[in-house]
Formats: structure tokens, sequence, C-alpha cells
């Protein structure tokens, strides 16, 4: 697997080649200044740029963002999945570059047909023809990982091959060591890489392509998503033919319908696009808040409609995952958004990301406000859902807090299906439509199976923490004792509030101690008690002028903290 490799940086000749590749490529389009940050020299041999031409004029007049998209088509299939992995970030990247990395496209070249009856072949075991009846040998589609080719299964089956492209898993793998690698020099080197840590993107870009490059893995996910809606009629899922499948082919039924896009050619079928447009947002909510498992990447081209108005998806390679404690918490976002509450608003987006700083959360919250203020002038069914929780979640940038992947994916089918849903239906409302699923993912949190369930889950794990605590505490005394063991404590910017505790205490003493002499003094006058002047007792006027000036004091100090603060 790819991501097992991460950390292996090797100097062999196709990397060390692939990488000078790269380089020439970013000094090419003018990003000399980035090289220079990650101090990459070092890394490769002496005069390296001698050999490489200056940065070319030809493109000075294009903007950085439209540059960086010129850079990763230009280093190829790699780099461009990259950029579509990306181009959902917006808590990384502005949204100038966003909107460019959008405009990405796999502008490879198809291989030929022997390739691909050779590739199955070699994965089935067996020649082609034995297999399949027809194979037609221009491919439906082609991408940079793979290629679809129509073909007839045994007599009469109609079936559509993915078929990987020859080479892809090696180049794949050279390109992300050397991406692993600059990403760590970014870290180091760049005040930007630290915060946004480009490695881990790297990491998880890893895992997603090793996904991408086994088609079981596809084949799994379209068995899941089959069985989660084997009873809904509204959806149709097509058939993998494990028998003829392996990790670098994959057998599907081919479908025949209509994509969601084409009008007129709805309505000349007789199908309904504002009943295609009510089912779609159903059965992405369905996915999203139900069953946690969805299809990531909803667009036209993965979507068509067949008759009765049934849903049928394509391309299960990119699917998204939400346990439940993680849909219960999007579903609090999206209710106190839409109901301008943004006190709940902030305090569900915290719980959401991920920080080991301070949040100035009346900031925090001021900020949501006028974005809601902003985008709610308008009526509900106006509602653009998808620009509104993109627009709450790119405040994380500012504040540096890091969201997990999946909420990006899960933004990602909520905005390409609402999208949809306005295309097909002038009138559509995605927030209604989502209303009724928010609603009863919350009021599930309240059934009585979910709290005995809790309840039993929580005695759980505190009798297995009561069983495990004595162990664990007789280990660590046997550590401390054999001096194995040792705990440091450190408080940074402590100061002030210890100062400031210190100063309250003081004064709720002095003013306990102003309160019993006013009382005592009081007292004393009451019963005349012995010295006298002019028939009043010394001890109380003494206990009477000390009060006065006691309480002067306090005064004066609280004045005085008021103005210096």
């Amino acid at each position: 697997m790819i991501s097992r490799n991460l950390g292996l940086f090797t100097r062999t000749y196709s990397i060390m080649k692939r990488y000078r590749q790269i380089l020439t490529v970013l000094l090419k389009y003018g990003f000399e200044d980035l090289i220079d940050g990650m101090r990459v020299e070092s890394y490769l041999e002496s005069g390296w740029r001698l050999f490489t031409k200056k940065p070319f004029r030809a493109h000075h007049d294009l903007s950085r963002a439209a540059r960086i998209r010129l850079v990763l088509e230009e280093l190829g299939p790699t780099f461009v999945k990259m950029g579509q992995a990306l181009s959902t970030r917006s808590d990384i990247l502005p949204h100038d570059v966003l909107e460019e990395l959008s405009k990405l496209q796999d502008r490879v070249p198809p291989f030929s047909a022997e390739k691909a009856k050779l590739i199955l072949e070699q994965e089935l075991g067996k020649p082609c023809d034995r297999v399949f009846s027809k194979f037609q040998d221009e491919p439906l589609a082609a991408g940079s990982i793979g290629q679809v080719h129509y073909a007839v299964l045994g007599i009469d089956q109609e079936v559509a091959i993915k078929i990987q492209r020859p080479g892809i898993h090696k180049l794949i793998e050279v390109d992300i060591q050397i991406m692993h690698h600059m990403a760590t020099l970014m870290e180091r080197h760049l005040e930007l890489g630290q915060i946004h840590q480009p490695t881990r993107v790297v990491e998880e870009f890893a895992r997603t392509l090793d996904h991408e490059l086994d088609y079981s893995v596809e084949a799994s996910n379209l068995e899941r998503f089959t069985r989660q809606f084997e009873e809904v009629p509204e959806v149709y899922v097509p058939k993998v033919y494990r028998e003829v499948s392996s990790h670098r082919v994959l057998v599907i039924e081919f479908v025949r319908g209509i994509k969601p896009t084409r009008r007129e050619a709805l309505l000349q079928s007789g199908l309904r696009p504002k009943v295609i447009a009510r089912k779609g947002a159903d059965l992405i909510m369905s996915q999203i808040f139900i069953h946690g498992f969805f299809h990531a990447d909803p667009h036209p081209g993965n979507v068509l409609v067949l008759e009765g108005e049934v849903i049928c998806y394509l391309d299960f390679g990119m699917m998204g995952r939400l346990d439940r404690q993680s849909r219960e918490r999007f579903a609090d976002l999206f209710l106190a958004v839409v109901q301008a509450d943004s006190v709940k608003a902030a305090e569900v987006l915290l719980k959401l990301t991920q920080s080991h700083k301070l949040i100035d959360r009346l900031a925090l919250e001021r900020e949501i406000d006028e974005l809601i203020d902003h985008h709610l002038f308008r009526s509900l069914k106006d509602l653009e859902v998808g620009p509104l929780l993109r627009s709450v979640l790119d405040l994380t940038v500012k504040y540096h807090l890091r969201i997990p992947a999946p909420y990006f994916l899960l933004l990602k089918a909520i905005s390409q299906m609402e999208d949809l849903g306005r295309n097909l239906d002038p009138d559509f409302s995605f927030s209604e439509q989502a209303g009724p699923y928010i609603r009863r993912i919350l009021m599930n949190r309240y059934h009585p199976r979910r709290l005995a369930a809790d309840l039993w889950e929580t005695g759980s794990d505190l009798i297995y923490l009561m069983k495990e605590v004595p162990g664990e505490m007789r280990e660590l005394l046997k550590q401390v004792k054999q001096g194995k063991a040792k705990m440091e404590l450190e408080h940074l910017g402590l100061t002030p509030l210890i100062e400031t505790l210190e100063r309250v205490s003081n004064r709720i003493s002095s003013a306990i101690v102003l309160g019993s002499l006013v009382i005592g003094s009081s007292l004393i006058l009451h019963a005349k008690v012995p010295p006298l002047w002019q028939d009043i007792p010394v001890i109380g006027l003494a206990g009477y002028l000390v009060s006065a000036v006691m309480g002067f004091s306090m005064l004066r100090s609280m004045w005085k903290d008021r103005h210096r603060h």
C-alpha cells in the first residue's frame, strides 16, 4: 500500500529524476519563492538549477491561483487528483485557489484496447473472449487511474468494465513519496506549513488513493450501498460481478438512463423534474443522517434517472463515513445556523474541530452572527444551505481550527445535490427537505432505547475503569519508586490570573473583617461597655474609626484598578 511507504524517502534514480521534473515545472510557473522557502536544494545534487530554465514570463499575466492549476495539470495524474481533493478544503486554501482547482480535469489520453484486454486476461486468468462475448474497443470514459469499456458478459448481460491504467501504481507511489517529503520541508521551514500541517493532508490523500487503486474496495462500497437501500424502490444500485472482478478490474451492470441535467429529455420521457429533485435530496439526507455512509461525489455525471423517477448512482470510489456522534453534531450545527443561533453554532463548531489554542469565543460568535445575517435575509425557501455552511466552516481558517475530512466530503455532497435540485426545480428548498431528517436525528437522542444504551455503555466503561485503575496505579507507583517516572508541571501565562485571584481573596477577607468590626462596634455602643467618653464607649468609637479607614482604602483600591484596566 502507498500509505505505508510515506516515511521512506529513497534517493533512487527514478525518484530524483521525477523530483527535478516537479521543481522545474514549479520554476517554470514562477514559484521560485516556494522552492527557496523549502530549502530543497540541499536534498538534490549541487548545480541542478544551472540546467533549469528561468521562470517563463509568458505566465506573468496569470494569477497565482491559475498558475497553481497549470502546475498540477502539467505534473500529471497524481497531482491532478491531489488538486481535486483539495478543491473542497476551504480550511486550507483561499477561495480563488479553490475556484481554479474546481476546474481541474483528467486530461489523460486513453490507453489502447490491446493493453486493456491484456490486463483483463492477466487478472481473470483466461482469454477475454472466453468471458465477454462482446468488448467495445473505444472506452466510454478515461480517467487518470483507469478507463471504462462497454462489454457483454456471457450471452446478454450488458456490463461496464473499469480497468486500471498500466503502470499507474508505481507512478503514484513515486509522486506521493515526493509530495510527503516536500510537505515535511514546508512544515520545517514555512510558517503556513506549521499551521496547516501538509504532511497530514498528504497522508490522508495517500489513504484515499490506496482505496481508489484497489477496485475491490469500490466493489465493497457498492455492495454495502445495495444492502443499505435494498428496501427502497426510489434508488437503483448497479449489480457488481465479483467473479470477474479483481483489484485492478471492476465489472458492474451497465445501466441505461437519463442525466438529470437533460431537463428536456426528462420531460419527453414523462419524468417529473420536481419529483426527481425531491427524491434526490431525500436520498442524500437518508445516506448522511440515517446510515452515515454516503456517496461523496453525486455530481450529474455520476447520477442517472430511470423510469419512475428512480435514482441510480454510479462510481462508488469516493464514499463518506460519519459515526453517530458526528452526524448528531452536524445536525446541531445545521439547526443552529438555520435558526440563527450564533451562540449554539459556535459551541457546536468548536466541538466539531480540533485546536490546541485558546479561542476568542465571543469574536467567533460575532462573526457567525454576521454570516447568518448575510445569508438569512432571504426566505427559508431561497436559502442556499451549502454556501452558508461552508462560510461558517471557513471561519476555522482564521481561528486555526482543524476540521475532520469527512465533513468536507459531506459539504461537497450537499452542495452538489442542492445545485442539482435547483436546476431541476427553481422552487427547490434543500433546508425544507432536510428538516424532517434533522428533527429525527435530534429526537432519537431522547428515545428510551437510546438512553438505555448510553447508560449501559457508560456503566460498562465505568466498571472497566474501576477494574483497571488499581493495576495502573500499582504500575505507576512502581515506576516512581524505580525512578523511571517523572512529573513536571509548568504554567504559562497564569501570573495575571493568580494576581487577580489573590487581590479578590484579599478584598473578600477585608470585607469580612470590616463587617465584623462594624457589627462588633455597634454591639459595644448599644451595651455601653466602659470606658466611656461623653457617655459613648471608647472601644466602639475606635472600631467605627478603623472601619471607616478600611472602607475608604478598599474603595480607593477598586477605583485605581478600574482606571488601570
